[in-house]
C-alpha cells in the first residue's frame, strides 16, 4: 500500500503530487512551483500538468510556475513571462508565444541551437 511507503520509496510523479498536496493543503490564494516536472518522463510530466491545472481550476488559487517546459506551459498556463539574464523579455498570452516576434522566444520555444540566445558548449577534448 502506497500509504506505508516513505518518501524515499516513493516514485518521482508520486512525490511531485505529495509535494502539490501538501502545498494546497492550507487553501493558499497563490501557489508557486519551481519545475513542477523536472525529471519526469512524458507521459508522467502531461499527467502531472493536467492535474496541476484541474486542481487549480477547482481551488481558484493563483498558480505561478517557473518551467522551462513547454508542455507544462501548454497544458496550464494562461499567460507567459520570458526571463532572460535577469530581465523579462516578453510577456503575453500562452496562444502567442509561439509568435512572439521575440527572437529569443522564438529560438527557446522551438528550441533551436542558433540565435540569439548563447548555446556554447563545452567541447571534449
Amino acid at each position: 500500500m502506497v500509504a506505508d511507503l516513505f518518501p524515499a520509496e516513493l516514485s518521482g510523479g508520486m512525490q511531485k503530487r505529495v509535494a502539490f498536496a501538501r502545498a494546497l493543503a492550507a487553501n493558499p490564494e497563490v501557489v508557486v512551483l519551481d519545475d513542477p516536472t523536472a525529471g519526469l518522463d512524458p507521459i508522467v510530466t502531461t499527467a502531472i500538468s493536467k492535474l496541476i491545472d484541474r486542481i487549480i481550476r477547482v481551488s481558484h488559487a493563483t498558480a505561478l510556475i517557473i518551467t522551462q517546459d513547454m508542455t507544462v506551459i501548454g497544458h496550464v498556463a494562461h499567460r507567459v513571462a520570458m526571463l532572460y539574464d535577469g530581465r523579462v523579455i516578453w510577456t503575453g498570452p500562452t496562444a502567442d508565444v509561439k509568435k512572439s516576434g521575440n527572437e529569443m522566444v522564438d529560438q527557446f520555444v522551438n528550441g533551436r541551437r542558433h540565435g540569439p540566445i548563447p548555446t556554447d558548449v563545452v567541447r571534449a577534448a
